[in-house]
């Protein structure tokens, strides 16, 4: 099997495969306080685990994690894609900016591209999130990003905020 990770551009970013440098952004970020309400606070060797376990989604599934890069500068972003580890519900949208990247946009307009991509590339109706219900502004995101909040939907842990996308709009 050949794997070929796409990059895709939008106005403002690229959104590439993932690179190693690409961990110590991933690193900083699950060691800080605003890893709280995403897989928690993780000493650098389980975050490692985790992150190479989503990189590997590329091999094993076909889709996974994008590195965010702003075109203009190069600089790394953060990082937005589709992860679906073993007993996930289904394919989730995620994402996660680095402190310099929030409040700009970023995060939403990768996140649309993903799910643009993903609609043209495997023609599914829908993706979800999966947010803990303290996080407000993935929740936030979420629903600027059309997402319905469904109360009915599995989650990964009791208690998680389950947004759809339809993604039946998008060509």
């Amino acid at each position: 099997m050949t794997l070929s990770i796409p990059t895709l551009q939008t106005e403002r970013l690229t959104l590439r495969p993932p690179k190693l440098e690409d961990f110590e952004h991933w690193a900083a970020f699950f060691a800080s306080e605003r890893a709280r309400y995403e897989r928690g606070i993780l000493p650098r060797s389980e975050a490692w685990k985790v992150w190479a376990g989503d990189v590997a989604l590329w091999t094993l599934r076909g889709y996974g994690p994008f590195g965010v890069e702003v075109r203009e500068t190069g600089a790394y972003a953060g990082e937005v894609g589709i992860y679906q580890p073993d007993g996930y519900p289904g394919p989730e949208l995620g994402w996660f900016v680095i402190p310099e990247a929030e409040g700009k946009g970023i995060a939403a307009e990768a996140a649309q591209a993903v799910m643009t991509w993903a609609r043209r590339n495997f023609g599914w109706d829908r993706l979800i999130n999966i947010i803990d219900p303290n996080n407000h502004r993935s929740i936030a995101l979420g629903q600027r990003l059309g997402g319905v909040i469904d109360p009915d939907a599995e989650g990964e842990s009791p208690g998680d905020v389950v947004i759809v996308h339809d993604l039946r709009g998008l060509a």
